[in-house]
């Protein structure tokens, strides 16, 4: 396509689609669509609506908001008034939506719901920028100024006047205008607002759909949040390809909505396959002979798998062999898929090796690639035609990957964003000379070109659900609680943050002789049940002003504070991660394992 901007690829696309449907939602139980010239007339009349409420070119408007096609209408509608769209998780809590409302200097801020509505209104700090709010779905408290998105609408419809303006702030727009404002967790401070432009966007349509055969008309089930810019990659794909986008009613329903929609391409964190694998091997574990056939055919599956990566033809008895294990064994589940799925695409968090050994050998590969934020949000991926299992994959099209001396991998291409909003120090830490970015992975390239991570430079953690989390942001609360001398929290590609905690002996002791409690050293005191239980409910008091996927599930308390001479702390006393975890594995590891530890991600 010829266009400059994120909406001129959306205006060609919805003229060229005309009556085909664009989006597919659920109401009352049954899949409506909407079509492209549906869609076309609501975003004009949403972006007309905004330029009613004099917004500004440049100004900055936010969505606060589950999963919904009002989200994408609102997004390509700010957008196309010349906007720059701020997403915010719908997870998130009063105080961190204040803090990107207030850093980006938010005018106005869709809304979905009147819960959302019920956490701006319960914010400590007032957002002064803020001017307007809109609520997408149901109506509008009474004596407020929060406008419906209908009567949004329906401003724009009276404002006709008004359609010479929109189409020069559309003609206006280029690929080096800035698109969206995307905060992502600091590691060590608040988060930062990554500026993503038209021109990174456009780039990443152009680039991911070179290594992709999808049509026109192809079903997409959208479920990931789209605050993060995984899930945007995949919106601005389905407009950039054609697609129909069915939007997944929750993440529970998500099994139950693919058997209903049907789709061909899935884009998810690994926590999604490892609830397909767990839930394909929890059905044929009750029955002896449907376990051995079960385990035969992953067995043929994986030398298939093997074969084909090497690129080695299959011998005449494993084609066979395959074909039978097809029938009887993977057949089943890609009916569980919805029958029609070719394009299974896994980002967000590592991809257990197991599990992309399980669905490469049931015919099902998943392409896991890698990226952030900062890289809007590609890098490498695998593809068909270019598979190798435990890698992310090779660069794509116009990317350029290298390492540095110590291993980091760093990144350049048109992709990459211009930096961090209004914090150029950060900005110059990793935005570096020549546009190439520090990703502060560490990594490894083999002859071939894949892209294989080994390790993190940096201490963020990466949730199973493929949410960041600054661990040092949660110590740093916990360890505000005068009963906790110091915390290390963990979690990396696990379904749910836990911690180690030590007690501060002066707090400790005074809570002791409290509760009548006999032990007197930290080791006595850090085995009481009382102690435990006291702990529990300061940590639960931490847990209140997270988000749900940043709380704490559950903790070991150390037998004695952290320190140089026991190296978990540097001269400096910097917590030494790794040593920290290998001293306390075993019990770190059976917080994850014990009864009762299911998924809570």
């Amino acid at each position: 396509m010829d266009a400059s901007s994120i909406p001129q690829v959306f205006f060609e696309r919805s003229g060229r689609r005309g009556e085909k449907t664009a989006h597919m939602v659920k109401r009352d139980g049954l899949w409506q669509g909407i079509s492209w010239q549906q869609l076309r007339s609501t975003v004009r009349l949403i972006a007309r609506g905004l330029l009613t409420l004099d917004l500004q070119a440049g100004d900055r408007v936010a969505i606060l908001s589950d999963n919904r096609a009002q989200w994408v209408q609102c997004d390509l509608g700010i957008m196309s008034a010349a906007g720059i769209t701020v997403p915010v998780y719908a997870s998130s809590t009063p105080d961190q939506a204040a803090y990107i409302l207030q850093d980006a200097g938010v005018t106005a801020l869709f809304i979905d719901t009147s819960a959302q509505l019920d956490k701006i209104m319960a914010m400590r700090t007032p957002v002064p920028s803020l001017k307007h709010l809109v609520i997408m779905v149901g109506d509008a408290p009474g004596n407020s100024d929060v406008l419906t998105l209908a009567e949004l609408i329906r401003r724009g419809r009276d404002a006709a006047g008004l359609e010479s303006v929109l189409e020069e702030r559309l003609q206006s727009l280029t690929p080096d205008h800035d698109a969206t404002y995307v905060y992502t967790s600091g590691t060590t401070g608040p988060p930062k607002g990554v500026v993503q432009t038209h021109g990174n966007h456009l780039f990443m349509m152009e680039s991911c759909s070179a290594i992709t055969d999808l049509a026109e008309g192809e079903v997409n089930l959208l479920f990931l949040p789209l605050a993060h810019s995984f899930a945007r990659l995949e919106s601005f794909l389905g407009i950039y390809q054609g697609w129909t986008t069915a939007f997944a009613e929750s993440i529970d329903a998500l099994a139950r909505n693919m058997r209903e929609v049907k789709p061909v391409t899935l884009a998810g964190v690994p926590r999604v396959y490892e609830k397909v694998y767990a839930g394909v091997h929890a059905s044929v574990a009750r029955s002896a002979v449907k376990r051995a056939i079960f385990n035969w055919g992953v067995g043929v599956g994986l030398r298939v798998s093997r074969l084909q990566q090497m690129k080695q033809p299959l011998p005449f008895g494993l084609r066979l062999q395959r074909n039978l294990a097809y029938r009887l064994v993977f057949n089943k589940l890609r009916q569980r898929l919805g029958g029609r799925l070719r394009y299974l695409i896994s980002g967000g968090a590592p991809l257990p090796r197991k599990i992309a050994e399980f669905f490469h050998a049931a015919g099902l590969p998943i392409l896991e690639g890698y990226g952030m934020t900062e890289t809007c949000p590609a890098l490498a991926a695998n593809r068909h035609d270019r598979y190798k299992v435990g890698t992310v994959g090779s660069p794509l099209p116009g990317v350029e990957l290298r390492l540095d001396e110590d291993g980091e991998i760093l990144a350049r291409g048109p992709n990459i964003a211009k930096g961090y909003y209004r914090q150029p120090e950060a900005t110059a830490e990793v935005f570096l000379a020549d546009g190439w970015f520090a990703t502060g992975d560490v990594g490894e390239i083999d002859a071939e070109g894949f892209l294989r991570i080994t390790d993190r430079k940096k201490d963020m953690l990466l949730t199973a659900g493929g949410h960041s989390v600054a661990p040092q942001n949660l110590e740093k609360l916990l360890t505000g609680d005068p009963l906790i001398s110091q915390a290390m929290v963990y979690g990396d590609r696990r379904p749910f943050l836990t911690a180690v905690l030590t007690l501060d002996e002066e707090a400790a002791r005074a809570y002791a002789r409290q509760l009548g409690i006999s032990g007197d050293t930290i080791a006595e005191l850090a085995a009481d049940p009382q102690i435990r239980i006291l702990l529990e409910w300061r940590v639960q008091r931490v847990n209140q002003g997270l988000a749900p996927y940043e709380t704490i599930k559950n903790f070991v308390i150390a037998r004695e504070d952290f320190s140089e001479a026991g190296n978990e702390l540097t001269p400096t006393l910097k917590l030494k991660r790794q040593v920290v975890t290998e001293k306390y594995r075993a019990e770190l590891e059976a917080l994850y394992s014990g009864p009762g530890k299911g998924d809570r991600s």
